[in-house]
């Protein structure tokens, strides 16, 4: 078996040690926040949802005006050879792009010569449905700016409210934006009312996590209505059900919420939906 390797990182078309990669300090990415992410889960070394995952980064760089400097599909394929290459089995792929290295200024360099790299990192294997102690949620202000779409780097409201949450006891942070709730700090939320799902609709205050896409296929799969709009904090603390999704938590129930505890234990639609997402995690990757 061919051993670990978790210190590669693919850097502007190069692969090589992460200790060797060096970014500018006038990298915009470090002076502005101006770049996009993403993150990529695998499973037994093979990329889930590649495609819906490079789609939305594409989204993300052209909302701030930035090229990707190599076509999709190329991408696709330099991303599963460097899993291949650090031979990890279960993790993660995370890649960022920025505007690359100009000096300080606010405008746009004339010529712009991106920074991309990617790198992969194990992960510890997933919840399976109906495990673990559920999610304890703390609502927090969104105070966020208003292109919550873009898969931004400028992540500090986020990094705050998450780092609140857990000094408090809890596991995330509920943004709620004028009394309604928008989405977590790292994932998106979905309620579940008389087995309808509820979630609040992509735009302003909601990312499109490529896993809350999955579970609206699922949904639609399994019969399970759902219906897009961000509800008042006091309809979601009433709901039978809540569940986060995310990439790295794939679906993940939620116990308790500001202190009131929503489930004693993983609701039968949300079981249901995490049963039908790790089937299709292995439809994609056995």
């Amino acid at each position: 078996m061919k051993a670990v390797n978790n210190d590669l990182v693919w850097f502007n078309g190069e692969v090589k040690p992460l200790s060797q990669a060096r970014i500018g300090l006038e990298d915009r990415g470090f002076n502005f926040a101006d770049g996009v992410y993403e993150v990529v889960r695998f499973y037994r070394g093979k990329p889930f949802t590649l495609t819906d995952h490079l789609d939305r980064l594409v989204r993300s760089a052209a909302a701030l005006r930035l090229t990707l400097p190599l076509p999709v599909d190329e991408l696709a394929h330099e991303m599963r050879e460097l899993i291949a290459q650090t031979a990890i089995m279960e993790g993660m792929v995370y890649l960022q792009l920025t505007r690359g290295e100009a000096p300080r200024a606010h405008l746009f360099p004339a010529v712009e010569k991106p920074t991309m790299f990617f790198y992969a990192r194990p992960l510890p294997a997933p919840w399976q449905p109906g495990e673990g102690a559920g999610c304890k949620l703390m609502s927090v202000p969104d105070e966020r700016w208003k292109r919550c779409w873009i898969k931004s780097l400028a992540l500090l409201p986020n990094v705050m409210a998450k780092n609140d949450a857990i000094a408090a006891g809890h596991d995330e942070a509920v943004f709620i934006d004028d009394g309604r709730v928008t989405e977590c700090s790292t994932c998106n939320i979905f309620t579940v009312k008389a087995g309808k799902l509820y979630t609040c609709p992509v735009g302003p205050k909601v990312l499109p996590g490529i896993t809350r896409l999955v579970t609206f296929r699922l949904a639609r799969e399994l019969n399970i209505a759902v219906e897009e709009i961000s509800l008042p904090l006091a309809d979601a603390l009433n709901a039978d059900e809540v569940f986060i999704t995310s990439t790295t938590r794939e679906i993940n129930w939620v116990r308790q919420w500001d202190g009131k505890t929503i489930t004693g234990e993983c609701g039968p639609i949300t079981h249901k939906l995490h049963q039908a997402y790790v089937q299709a995690v292995k439809g994609q990757t056995l």
